[in-house]
């Protein structure tokens, strides 16, 4: 038995081994990674569309999950986070929920003070605080068009290639011998 059988079927080997976001969109999309498992209907239609775009992306529960741990591992998951809180803020109906809100939103995303701000111009900053005089579901649209923008040409290229070099990795990785396993066992 050489050291190479021996450390290619190590359990720790093989999960770092393993390119945590392959894992992570499988287990989001295809809920385990064996590729032969029986899967949703629905879910395999998700799974091949989800390079297709970032708003097909983030319409999908599954691919909103696996894009934020992707942008948590470039410590940018708060312009995921404000997109969304935007898309919510746009269907407040009572103007005292849309007051709370765009001050909520302000003060977690926009606001110099804020812990997860959004990198977004000091132009855009000024029509925000003019626009929250009299919140409106629009008043953070300028703000969302333009962190959409950044995940959709700097994020989001960047997922989809790491989901890419991921399959590539796998296809290229060398298997394991079954019986070099049965006498290590042995």
């Amino acid at each position: 038995m050489t050291e190479l059988s021996r450390t290619s079927l190590d359990p720790e080997d093989t999960k770092r081994i393993h390119n945590a976001w392959r894992s992570k969109v499988q287990k989001y999309f295809l809920r385990g990674p064996l590729s032969w498992r029986k899967t949703n209907r629905q879910e395999t239609y998700e799974v091949s569309h989800v390079e297709e775009s970032l708003e097909t992306l983030l319409s999908q529960k599954f691919g909103r999950t696996a894009f934020r741990d992707f942008l948590k591992s470039e410590f940018c998951e708060e312009n995921l986070d404000f997109w969304l809180a935007c898309q919510e803020f746009k269907t407040c109906d009572s103007p005292d929920e849309l007051t709370r809100r765009a001050a909520r939103i302000n003060e977690e995303f926009i606001s110099d003070e804020s812990p997860r701000q959004v990198n977004i111009d000091f132009y855009t900053r000024e029509i925000i605080s003019q626009n929250l005089q009299q919140p409106s579901p629009s008043c953070f649209v300028e703000a969302q068009k333009k962190i959409y923008s950044l995940m959709e040409n700097g994020s989001f290229p960047r997922f989809v290639q790491s989901e890419s070099d991921t399959d590539t990795n796998r296809e290229t990785r060398p298997r394991a011998d079954s019986s070099s396993y049965l006498k290590m066992c042995l």
